[in-house]
């Protein structure tokens, strides 16, 4: 057996574990480990997996070394790691983008009903044992105007889906240059964020969480929005400022939000939860079959080309 050690931290499918373990590798499953449990134990393995839960911290990372070599991310975006410090520190850090893209999008159409078809408050009545029928008189999705912010690999599934629904598709990517193929592929509209913002009737969030886009979606850039508009973000909590968004739904500039991700997770803003214009769910982007046993996979591949 090859004298590697994996430490997953977070919960992965067995199929991705089962790789690892059949190529050669020493698999410790420490699904629960706590961050000062992670700093004492980096430092005897040569990877470690996590999701989103487990924090990669530069005292974890300088406790990793010598023996550190990669950090692999189970999933989308790598804010939860500190990759500054990882490159510092000569340590590779890999996610599996690849593997969630279609759930996000999916995920995404469903809020978009959700939030036209009145679905969330048809079903909640329903269970009260109301019959609201003439309460919720909703529209359709077709001849409306989707705003895609970002436009990398979920921002385009979601541009063909909703183009199959009879919208009209806008997209606005700082490196829409190099994504060309895919706003022509889409049959989208490469357009200004500003343009995007004021023609839009639902307007999706698709990028990283990084310091030039934390609160991107701020009280400035909400007032730019389409009367009436929606707002969603399946992507990263602090893109929007949640309390800007409040004072937008409070007020009606925006008619409603669907929600997946949050500034704090899990959320403690029960007011931004609990407002009747408001779909959210608890970061489940990722959470179909498909996207976990792809993440997995895709995850163990990147480790054993990586670790040989």
């Amino acid at each position: 057996m090859k004298d590697v050690r994996v430490l997953v931290c977070d919960p992965i499918d067995d199929v991705g574990v089962k790789m690892l373990r059949e190529a050669g590798y020493n698999v410790d499953l420490k699904t629960e480990i706590t961050a000062p449990d992670l700093v004492k134990a980096a430092g005897a393995y040569d990877a470690l997996v996590v999701r989103s839960r487990t924090k990669v911290t530069k005292e974890v990372l300088q406790a990793g070394k010598p023996k550190l070599k990669i950090v692999a991310r189970s999933g989308v975006g790598l804010d939860n790691v500190d990759t500054e410090t990882a490159k510092a520190l000569g340590i590779q850090v890999v996610n599996s983008a690849e593997a969630p893209s279609n759930a996000v999008a999916e995920l995404v159409l469903g809020y978009m009903l959700s939030l036209s078809r009145n679905i969330a408050k048809g079903d909640a009545s329903m269970k009260r044992g109301e019959w609201a029928k003439n309460k919720l008189t909703g529209f359709e999705l077709s001849g409306k105007t989707m705003g895609i912010v970002g436009f990398g690999r979920i921002g385009f599934l979601v541009g063909k889906k909703t183009k199959a629904l009879g919208m009209r598709v806008l997209c606005y990517d700082v490196m829409i240059d190099k994504m060309m193929n895919f706003v022509n592929e889409a049959g989208a509209e490469s357009v200004p964020l500003d343009k995007l913002l004021a023609e839009s009737d639902f307007v999706t969030v698709h990028v990283p969480l990084l310091p030039q886009t934390k609160h991107m979606f701020n009280a400035a850039t909400i007032a730019k929005m389409k009367r009436g508009a929606y707002v969603i973000n399946a992507a990263r909590g602090g893109i929007i400022e949640e309390k800007a968004l409040i004072d937008a739904l409070k007020s009606g500039h925006l008619a409603g939000a669907a929600l997946d991700v949050y500034e704090e997770e899990p959320t403690k803003n029960m007011e931004l939860v609990k407002m009747e214009n408001v779909v959210c769910t608890p970061h489940i982007g990722a959470e179909s079959k498909e996207a976990q046993l792809g993440n997995s996979t895709i995850v163990a591949e990147k480790l054993i080309k990586a670790l040989g």
